[in-house]
């Protein structure tokens, strides 16, 4: 079997799933999964088989297919993969074993989609990533809580490279209750690339609330990353964002779409810095 690297005793890992309005709980899965290969390859599911089994997507195949190739750990995309996992579609696209997080995926029946590989002894499980869903997104949006919003003061909040940014009176933040996942300095390593400009590198620097990942953002990364060679995105704080939107914007808090941009891959150029701005 030949993986990213083109050798014959390369590991191929598969993983499968909708990936409907991701997050960085997906990435965080995928980080996992190419950690036990080689070569990723990411199996995503049509519009059809997932209104069959789950409901209708939010998000249309074509945009699910675009955002998961944006994923910086994933090396190859099927298209049009079968919901149910089975070993023709493993040797059809080389693959040793699947991959899936610890949470039970079913179809309609209620049968175990990974039972096929689980029985021929080719699946693997990766720990899931805790205190985010995407339900858990869509139950934000209807019932409009803002439970989500961090107060954490940006005196504490750790940058790419482990040094706090600026001092930011938390007192004057709105918001008394944090997630129950914080973006911990591991995490952020574990998604970041360490790596800082060159010298003579053109930096460009755009910013923006980035909530809610979706293609319309990596289309926008990718456009702005062709202005130079390092770019660097700020994300605004929780309270700026909704002091502009108001509601209970922004939908996702700032540990949770720092995550996903660090998780964004643009024209080979990984988004290495982030920094929390207001």
């Amino acid at each position: 079997m030949y993986g990213s690297s083109g050798k014959a005793d390369d590991v191929r890992v598969w993983a499968d799933g909708c990936y409907d309005m991701v997050h960085f709980g997906h990435a965080n899965s995928l980080r996992q999964a190419k950690k036990l290969g080689d070569c990723l390859v990411v199996g995503v599911h049509t519009d059809d088989d997932i209104a069959n089994h789950k409901g209708p997507p939010v998000y249309t195949e074509q945009e699910r297919y675009r955002i998961v190739r944006a994923i910086k750990w994933v090396d190859e995309v099927v298209e049009g993969a079968p919901y149910v996992t089975t070993t023709g579609t493993l040797d059809k696209h080389n693959c040793n074993f699947s991959v899936h997080g610890e949470d039970i995926t079913t179809t309609a029946e209620g049968i175990d989609t990974y039972h096929l590989v689980k029985a021929a002894g080719r699946y693997r499980e990766v720990a899931r990533t805790q205190g985010i869903s995407t339900t858990d997104l869509v139950g934000r949006m209807l019932l409009m809580t803002r439970q989500h919003h961090t107060y954490v003061g940006i005196e504490s909040y750790p940058t790419t490279f482990g040094s706090p940014v600026t001092q930011f009176n938390q007192n004057s933040l709105p918001y008394t209750r944090v997630t129950n996942l914080l973006a911990t300095s591991q995490r952020i390593t574990q998604f970041s690339d360490g790596k800082e400009p060159k010298s003579g590198d053109k930096v460009v620097y755009t910013s923006g609330a980035f909530d809610l990942f979706h293609v319309g953002h990596v289309d926008f990364l990718e456009k702005a990353s062709r202005h130079g060679d390092f770019l660097i995105v700020g994300l605004l704080l929780d309270s700026v964002v909704n002091r502009y939107k108001g509601g209970n914007y922004p939908i996702m808090n700032l540990h949770e779409r720092v995550l996903n941009v660090l998780a964004c891959r643009v024209r080979r150029t990984f988004v290495q810095e982030l920094y929390a701005s207001h």
